[in-house]
C-alpha cells in the first residue's frame, strides 16, 4: 500500500488536524462494518490513538476508535471488548458496551492509505457527559470505589477462549525502550533515565512477585473518565493487561501529583479503602510504581506518530529527567517540582 500519494505530504509532516482528516476514509469504512447507518461523524480525539463520534439515522450515538499507535492485537481486543462487557453485566462499574461487526467480530481490520498500513478500529456505544479531566475529590473518591470494584470483579473473571492480555512486569509495559539513547539530552540527563529506570525495575519485580495478578485497566486518568448526573464511567480499555493492583492505584496517582493535590489523591484512597483494603505494598515501591508512568509515557510519546505529540516529545522528555532526578534524591515523586 502506497503511503501518500506522488506530490501529497506525509502523513507524520501534517498538523494534528490534517492527520484527523486523513484517517476520516478509514472511519467511514470501519463505520459500514459496524452496520452504522453513518448522518454524521466527528474527530473528537487524536492523540495515542483517534477517535470519531459517529451518530446514526436512527438516534445511535457510537465511539469509534481508530487504534493509530495502539499495539493492541486481535486477541487483545477479544479480551478488552469481553472484559468491558462482564464488567457492565456483573459490577455496578459504567463502562461503553462494546459494538460487533456485521460478521460478529470484535474489531475491524481497515487499510489506510495516509499511514501506508491496515488499523484495528472498535465501536462501541457512547458514554454520556463530559471528561473528567481532573478530577474533584467527589470523582476521586468515585474512582477509588470503582477501581476497587474492577479489582474485585477482575479476581474471578477468566480470560475468553483466543483472548490475551500483556503482563506488566516491567515499567515500559513490554514495549520497546526508546528512553535509552534518546536525542536531546546530555550524559547527566541519560544518567537520570538509567538510574531510575533500574529503580522502578526492580520495584516492579518485588511488586509483581508479591501479586496478586489480575486484569488492570491500567490507564485511569481523567482524561478516561465521564462525570454524568453525579456518577463516574470509565472508558478507553486499550491499555488494560494483567499486573497488581497497586500498579492500578499508581498509574492514577501519578496524575494527582500536582500542586494543591493532595486531598484529590487521599479522597481517591479513601475511595477505594471503602470497598477493599487498599494494596500492601511498601511506600517506596509504591513510589517506583507512580514514578515509573513518567518513564511510560516519555517512551510513548518518542515513538508516537501523531503530530502534536511528537511535537512535544523532547521537551517532555526533559520535563521527565527533571521530575525524575527529583524522585531519585528525595524518595518522593511529583509532577509540580518546588522552584530553585
Amino acid at each position: 500500500m502506497s503511503r501518500h500519494p506522488v506530490g501529497a505530504t506525509a502523513y507524520p509532516d501534517l498538523g494534528d488536524d490534517e492527520q484527523a482528516e486523513q484517517l476520516r476514509p478509514v472511519a467511514v469504512a470501519a463505520a459500514a462494518e459496524f452496520g452504522l447507518d453513518v448522518v454524521g461523524l466527528e474527530v473528537v480525539a487524536h492523540a495515542y490513538n483517534t477517535t470519531f463520534e459517529v451518530r446514526t439515522a436512527d438516534g445511535g450515538r457510537y465511539a469509534l476508535r481508530l487504534n493509530t499507535n495502539s499495539k493492541s492485537s486481535v486477541a487483545e481486543i477479544l479480551a478488552q471488548q469481553a472484559w468491558q462487557l462482564a464488567i457492565a453485566a456483573e459490577t455496578p462499574v459504567r463502562v461503553p458496551v462494546p459494538a460487533v461487526t456485521r460478521d460478529g467480530q470484535w474489531c475491524t481490520r481497515i487499510g489506510s492509505a495516509a499511514l501506508g498500513r491496515e488499523v484495528l478500529v472498535t465501536c462501541a456505544a457512547w458514554l454520556e457527559g463530559p471528561d473528567v479531566v481532573e478530577p474533584d475529590p467527589e470523582q476521586a473518591r468515585a474512582l477509588g470505589r470503582a477501581m476497587a470494584q474492577l479489582h474485585d470483579h477482575a479476581r474471578r473473571w477468566v480470560l475468553p477462549d483466543g483472548g490475551e492480555m500483556p503482563v506488566f512486569d516491567d515499567p515500559l509495559f513490554g514495549d520497546e525502550d526508546r528512553l535509552t539513547g534518546a536525542p536531546g539530552l546530555d550524559a547527566e540527563q541519560h544518567e537520570v533515565l538509567r538510574r531510575a529506570g533500574e529503580r522502578a525495575r526492580d520495584a516492579f519485580a518485588r511488586v509483581h512477585r508479591a501479586g496478586p495478578v489480575l486484569a488492570l485497566h491500567a490507564d485511569l486518568h481523567g482524561g478516561n473518565l465521564k462525570w454524568h448526573e453525579g456518577r463516574l464511567a470509565v472508558f478507553d480499555f486499550d491499555d488494560c493487561g494483567q499486573g497488581t493492583p497497586a500498579l492500578d492505584l499508581a498509574v492514577s496517582t501519578f496524575y494527582l501529583r500536582g500542586a494543591g493535590a493532595e486531598p484529590v489523591e487521599a479522597a481517591l484512597r479513601e475511595g477505594y479503602a471503602e470497598v477493599a483494603p487498599l494494596p500492601d505494598t511498601a511506600p517506596a515501591d509504591f513510589e517506583a510504581l507512580v514514578a515509573s508512568r513518567q518513564l511510560l509515557l516519555g517512551n510513548d510519546l518518542l515513538g508516537s506518530t501523531t503530530a502534536g505529540q511528537r511535537g512535544r516529545a523532547e521537551d517532555y522528555l526533559v520535563t521527565s529527567v527533571d521530575r525524575l532526578r527529583h524522585w531519585l534524591r528525595t524518595g518522593e515523586f511529583t509532577r509540580s517540582l518546588p522552584a530553585v
